[in-house]
C-alpha cells in the first residue's frame, strides 16, 4: 500500500509568511511626479499585470522551498502475517427438513436454512483472519467451498445454498469425514468444525461417532449445533385446497451431537429460535478467538528534490527578470 506524508510537517507553518509578503508588496513606496502627462500613453492594466510576474515567481519559489523543507515522502507499507488464525470448516445441513418455518424475524416466518445463512454470513464477516471453508450435507456430503481467506468467495458460495441440493436425508458422519479430510493435513495451531443440523444421521456410510474419533486423532475440535424448535414445527405444503401449514415433530439426535462434541473437546448448542442461534455463533466467535500477529514494514522515498530543484530554477528566473526585463526604478 502506497501513501504520501511529510517527515517534518511543522515547516508548513511557514506558509503563513506568504500573505505577509503580498501585503508588504502593496505597501511599497511609489514615485511622485510633477506631471502625469508622460504616463498617459502607458496601458495601466498591462503594466500592472506584468509588474506582478516577479512577485508571483518569488512566492511560488518560496512555496516550493517550504514544501522541500517539510520533506515530502512517498511510503510503501507491507504487512506480513506472522501467525495464522483458526482453520474452520462450516458443515451445514441442507436436507429437506430445513424447510421448517419455525424461525421468525420481524414477524415474518422463513425457512431454517434462510435464517441460518444470514447468521453464518455475519459470523464469517467477523473472522477476517481465519481460513474458512464449507461442507454441505443431506443424503450426501461434499465440499461447497475449500478453505480460503477470501471472504467474498465464501459468502458467494453461502448465498447459493439451497434446500435439497445434497439430498433430503441427513449424513452427519459423512459431513464430518469430508471436513476432517480438508483439515487434517494443515499445519495450524487450531482446527475447528462447526456442524449445524436439524436431524439425525440416517444416510451415508460413515458413523458420526467414528468420524468424531477420526477428528480427535487429528486434533480437530467439533462444535455441534442442533437447530429447531422443541415440539412440532410448521411446514408449508401444497394441497388440493392450496398451501397450508402442517406441523411435524422435530427429530434432533441431541445425544449423538453431544457425544461428538465431547469426544473432540467441543461443545453442543441448541438453537430453538433465531435469537438463540445468533447468540450461539457469537459465543463460538468469542471462544475461538485467535491471536494473529502482524509485522508492518514501511519504506520511504524522499521527494524533496522534486520541489527544491524547481524552486532554485524559479528563483533564478525571478532574479534575472527583476534585473532585466522587469527592472524597477530605485
Amino acid at each position: 500500500m502506497k501513501f504520501f506524508r511529510f517527515e517534518d510537517p511543522w515547516f508548513l507553518i511557514l506558509f503563513l509568511i506568504i500573505p505577509y509578503l503580498v501585503w508588504k508588496r502593496k505597501e511599497q513606496a511609489t514615485i511622485s511626479y510633477s506631471s502625469l502627462e508622460i504616463l498617459q500613453n502607458i496601458r495601466a492594466i498591462q503594466v500592472g499585470f506584468l509588474s506582478t510576474i516577479p512577485l508571483v515567481l518569488r512566492l511560488f519559489a518560496i512555496s516550493l522551498f517550504i514544501m522541500a523543507l517539510a520533506r515530502p515522502q512517498e511510503g510503501q507499507k507491507r504487512t506480513e502475517i506472522l501467525s495464522m488464525g483458526v482453520d474452520i470448516m462450516l458443515a451445514l445441513d441442507t436436507s429437506g427438513s430445513m424447510k421448517a418455518l419455525d424461525f421468525i424475524q420481524n414477524d415474518k416466518r422463513d425457512t431454517r436454512l434462510t435464517m441460518v445463512k444470514d447468521v453464518v454470513s455475519k459470523f464469517i464477516e467477523n473472522r477476517t483472519n481465519d481460513r474458512m471453508g464449507m461442507v454441505v450435507f443431506g443424503s450426501e456430503a461434499y465440499t461447497q467451498c475449500p478453505l480460503t481467506l477470501d471472504q467474498n468467495i465464501l459468502q458467494s458460495f453461502l448465498r447459493k445454498l439451497d434446500i435439497g441440493m445434497a439430498g433430503d436425508s441427513t449424513a452427519i458422519g459423512s459431513a464430518i469425514g469430508i471436513a476432517v479430510k480438508r483439515l487434517k493435513d494443515l499445519k495450524s495451531d487450531s482446527k475447528l468444525i462447526i456442524l449445524l443440523t436439524d436431524g439425525r444421521n440416517n444416510a451415508g456410510n460413515l458413523a458420526p461417532l467414528q468420524a468424531a474419533q477420526t477428528a480427535k486423532a487429528f486434533g480437530i475440535k467439533i462444535h455441534t449445533i442442533g437447530v429447531g424448535t422443541r415440539g412440532k414445527a410448521p411446514f408449508l405444503v401444497n394441497s388440493i385446497f392450496g398451501q397450508r401449514y402442517v406441523y411435524q415433530e422435530v427429530d434432533i439426535d441431541e445425544v449423538t451431537l453431544k457425544e461428538i462434541s465431547k469426544i473432540t473437546g467441543g461443545q453442543y448448542f441448541r438453537a430453538t429460535d433465531l435469537e438463540s442461534l445468533k447468540l450461539i455463533y457469537k459465543k463460538i466467535d468469542q471462544m475461538e478467538k485467535s491471536e494473529v500477529k502482524f509485522f508492518d514494514h514501511s519504506e520511504y522515498t524522499e521527494l524533496f528534490h522534486y520541489f527544491l530543484i524547481p524552486a532554485i530554477l524559479i528563483l533564478f528566473l525571478e532574479v534575472t527578470l527583476s534585473n532585466t526585463l522587469f527592472r524597477r526604478l530605485p
